[in-house]
């Protein structure tokens, strides 16, 4: 059986089995992604791992719809999850928005599959994305004092503070920013004559 005949099956079997779950399933790139409501996530992620066999967790990250070209409206937050069926040899992209831009909650799948613990910290140390349920939320990635989530679209490239170690309390400071922030414009430096019939011989 070819891969996208394979695919086009999981994806009747899943819309069928998950109804309730499943936003919209596409086939693209010869990828299966299926997007699921956030308040089937847990039960869902259940059921991938135990009836359609995807028992591995590759990756799960956060992304950021702001500004999204081609997405004018919806929740801004979601989770993207890579999952692996060894048994079947298939692969499936799975998406879920948070629903409360202000307050991105989502349910943790770390009780489901252990390799989420890392990647959902990551998620929420970086995007602010929150997990119900995770173990052990913490940042991950930032120091402890850290104030925002650099992934945020509109979080700005050079942060909001600057932090140094000071020599007399023997510890590391945080301190208002002191630089400047500038646009960097390529420069292109060409000969006086350039593009002359002259200086091409």
């Amino acid at each position: 059986m070819m891969m996208n005949d394979r695919l086009e099956h999981l994806q009747v079997a899943l819309t069928e089995r998950l109804a309730e779950a499943i936003e919209s399933s596409v086939i693209r790139l010869k990828e299966l992604t299926i997007e699921v409501k956030a308040s089937h996530w847990l039960d869902c992620a259940k059921t991938l791992r135990d009836e359609f066999h995807f028992e591995q967790l590759i990756d799960l990250c956060g992304v950021d719809y702001n500004a999204y070209e081609g997405r004018e409206s919806g929740p801004r937050f979601a989770i993207v999850c890579h999952l692996l069926s060894v048994e079947h040899n298939l692969r499936l992209r799975v998406r879920v928005f948070a629903q409360d831009d202000s307050l991105p909650v989502l349910s943790s799948v770390e009780s489901i599959w252990s390799s989420a613990n890392w990647m959902e910290r990551e998620a929420f140390d970086l995007f602010g994305i929150l997990f119900d349920g995770h173990p052990d939320l913490r940042r991950l990635l930032t120091d402890y004092g850290f104030v925002g989530h650099p992934f945020r679209k509109d979080f700005p490239v050079s942060g909001y503070v600057e932090m140094r170690y000071d020599e007399h309390q023997k510890r590391v400071v945080y301190q208002p920013l002191t630089l400047v922030p500038r646009e960097v414009v390529p420069r292109i430096t060409r000969p006086d004559n350039y593009g002359d019939s002259e200086h091409h011989g």
